[in-house]
């Protein structure tokens, strides 16, 4: 077969062949344009609506209703005030700043009573013996208590009058914050009342607390009326009702936290001003449920454990937590407290629900309890020849 030139013109030319050629046929391209409008309109729909059912997000999210968030743009953060950020800057250095150290760190307990305090026989037993290792302060916000023990001597602060529910008790636990933390050597801070015991020896609390990083600070969302039901929003810019939280005041606490606390007044003012009892449409906020816990969820909120060592029986439902009485008082009831490894939050909502979360101390599963609160003074002498036994468990 001859080929034939074909003229072209600025290109290197090809033989072409002279033979018998079947034209293509290109088939009609509208089904695909239907099939490829009803695929976007679909993800669209998806994209608009996400699926709220959640065998719907896993049929078409490879990661569940979370896979599809991101697609979402993130969403504006607001430009902060002059106020929150000189704060910020100011907690932030804090915090990066070196833990000081000390060659002898000890824990501070901070003890906030009306008047007397009917345990400190038993806290002489706890604390005999490790001299040089803690150190007491007592705030008594009625009267001066007559002391019993040689550890309790002395150790009053210039305490001042203290409401429940107001911001008063705050005041009180800064006071003692602050008397606490002119000793370089007190590396960690306990909060008690005069209803709280020792449910461990002094070793085992020492260890417990001083070798971890986080403060026990007690934290949750309670999306019901004694939860974001008192929320006020007068707290904004600063405080927004998604970072509201709850928590028991009793709280355990390092240096470097203790002096953040020290260091604000722009959400303590906050709290001071709109969050207390009798507020507009009846609401009543308690600023000690609400201040620390809503402040560290905020700016530390990986600092803290979100759970309170000192054990607090809530079952029964009442505005005031179970008090223990002499006839409660065994073995069983200790070993019961200091053997729960599990949280259980409760929220306020009409149908409550339970949050659990496990004690987790250095990423390992621990006992929850060192402390425990609301024991009636009746109980002194039954706990008085316990104390060796159950500390011990």
């Amino acid at each position: 077969m001859k080929s034939a030139r074909a003229w072209c013109p600025g290109l290197k030319c090809m033989p072409t062949l002279h033979g018998n050629r079947q034209r293509v046929q290109i088939r009609n391209p509208t089904w695909i344009i239907i099939l490829v409008s009803l695929v976007c309109a679909f993800l669209v729909c998806v994209y608009v609506y996400p699926p709220q059912n959640s065998a719907a997000c896993y049929l078409f999210a490879f990661h569940g209703c979370t896979g599809l968030e991101k697609w979402l743009p993130p969403t504006l953060s607001r430009e902060l005030t002059d106020d929150e950020i000189a704060s910020r800057v100011v907690i932030k250095d804090i915090l990066n700043m070196p833990p000081a150290v000390s060659v002898r760190p000890k824990i501070a307990f901070l003890f906030l009573t009306s008047g007397p305090l009917p345990f400190e026989k038993l806290w002489e037993k706890f604390f005999r013996g490790n001299e040089g290792r803690f150190s007491v302060y007592v705030h008594a916000s009625k009267d001066k208590p007559v002391h019993f023990s040689r550890y309790f001597i002395n150790r009053e602060i210039r305490s001042d009058k203290v409401e429940w529910g107001k911001i008063s008790m705050v005041d009180a636990e800064r006071r003692l914050l602050v008397n606490a933390l002119k000793d370089p050597d007190n590396q960690h801070f306990v909060l008690l009342s005069d209803s709280c015991i020792p449910l461990r020896d002094f070793d085992y609390v020492y260890n417990y607390l001083l070798y971890t990083n986080v403060s026990f600070i007690d934290c949750f969302e309670d999306p019901g009326v004694h939860g974001n039901g008192r929320y006020s929003e007068r707290m904004l810019p600063e405080v927004e009702k998604k970072n509201f939280r709850k928590g028991s005041q009793w709280f355990t606490m390092k240096r470097q936290h203790a002096i953040v606390v020290m260091a604000d007044s722009l959400y303590y003012t906050k709290f001071r001003d709109y969050c207390r009892p009798g507020m507009e449409k009846g609401r009543n906020c308690y600023s000690d449920e609400h201040y620390l816990p809503t402040f560290f969820n905020m700016l530390d909120p990986a600092g803290i454990a979100n759970w309170s060592v000192t054990h607090v029986d809530w079952s029964e439902g009442k505005w005031h937590p179970k008090s223990y009485g002499a006839k409660d008082v065994t073995i069983e009831l200790v070993k019961n407290i200091t053997s729960v490894t599990e949280i259980v939050h409760v929220t306020s909502e009409e149908v409550k629900q339970a949050q659990m979360r496990r004690c987790m101390w250095n990423g390992s599963h621990r006992p929850c309890y060192l402390f425990g609160r609301k024991f009636l003074p009746e109980t002194l002498d039954i706990l008085l020849q316990l104390f060796p036994n159950y500390t011990s468990i």
